[in-house]
């Protein structure tokens, strides 16, 4: 069994792309591995350094995943910032990151442009901390995303020059995890690309009935096809790419056959579509109100969370201190 660990942002909701995209499948990695699944609230910091409510962010995202499937008795899931032994082993992995090489990560550089009165060191050093979310329970395994793919390969370069530093093999040099399967991609209303968050094209789990409405309704369309068994324009495709995750096989491809015979309603096909998203994210929305209500069973599952997680990282600040020379007179 191999140790998995992934990261959660602690700021934003969950939408039907991060569902259909990386989520189901935690879920099921969870009873086939050694999983941790942490919430990075340290690593939010580098962009939202004051947060209106960060504790509360945690609350409902925690909330959300708890939803959805990932199970504390299977999995360790907990806080970043509940695992002090994290912060040491960065403050040690510093020692051996090069800011040139920090700089010229992807992640940074994009960063810089979109926050430029935010360049701090947190920001510069994202990809150590990274690393030792990963290392310092001995991963083997880290599922990414494209846009961390240089990140995972940073943690594997700052493994590996630990170890040949100390001459040890003591960390893995962990590899992405593949699903096996190809992630579903959910495009946004406004047919420019995927779901998320800072695009505001998003349908959360936890949206009311009325909101999801609201927001089908307002999806971008075009005037209709002009000839029969054209193909689907961005716009439209999006929609229907989601009513193929959410709808009956039978209702998109009645809708399917509408717009190749150039008699689709768009109003129509929205009204159906709205439904069926709030037939399918009903049950998610009902178990998050009632997860986040009940503060006694957060809180058992934080402290368990910590628990287990502490006990792994520190045996590995024990062994690494060890290592590097620190010991007791």
């Amino acid at each position: 069994m191999e140790t998995v660990v992934s990261g959660i942002r602690s700021t934003g909701k969950l939408h039907l792309g991060n569902y259909f995209g990386a989520l189901r499948n935690f879920v099921k990695m969870q009873h086939q591995n050694n999983c941790y699944f942490f919430i990075a609230d340290y690593h939010s910091l580098t962009t939202h350094p004051t947060p209106a409510d960060l504790h509360g962010n945690v609350k409902q995202v925690l909330s959300e995943y708890l939803a959805c499937g990932l199970d504390p008795e299977v999995s360790t899931l907990f806080l970043q910032s509940d695992v002090p032994e994290v912060t040491e082993l960065y403050l040690l992995l510093n020692m051996n990151a090069y800011v040139g090489e920090l700089e010229r990560t992807t992640s940074f550089k994009d960063k810089v442009r979109l926050q430029p009165d935010n360049v701090n060191a947190g920001l510069l050093t994202y990809p150590v901390l990274m690393a030792v979310d990963i290392i310092i329970h001995k991963a083997n395994k880290v599922p990414v995303g494209k846009d961390q793919e240089q990140n995972l390969e940073m943690t594997r370069k700052f493994a590996k020059r630990f170890n040949h530093m100390y001459n040890v093999d003591y960390f893995p040099e962990p590899t992405a995890y593949n699903f096996g399967e190809e992630l579903v991609k959910i495009p946004g209303l406004d047919g420019s690309g995927k779901m998320g968050k800072s695009e505001g094209n998003g349908i959360y789990l936890s949206d009311s009935p009325e909101a999801i409405r609201k927001k089908v309704m307002r999806a971008v369309t075009d005037s209709g096809p002009v000839e029969k068994n054209q193909k689907l324009p961005e716009p439209i495709s999006n929609l229907f790419k989601i009513m193929e995750v959410v709808s009956e096989p039978s209702t998109h491809a009645y809708f399917l056959e509408k717009y190749n015979q150039c008699e689709i309603r768009y109003g129509d096909m929205k009204k159906q579509l709205a439904e069926d998203i709030i037939s399918f994210t009903s049950p998610f929305r009902e178990r998050i109100l009632s997860i986040s209500a009940d503060n006694a069973y957060l809180r058992k599952v934080v402290n368990r969370g910590a628990e287990q997680a502490r006990a792994s990282a520190a045996k590995t600040i024990k062994e690494v201190r060890e290592i590097i020379g620190f010991k007791p007179f």
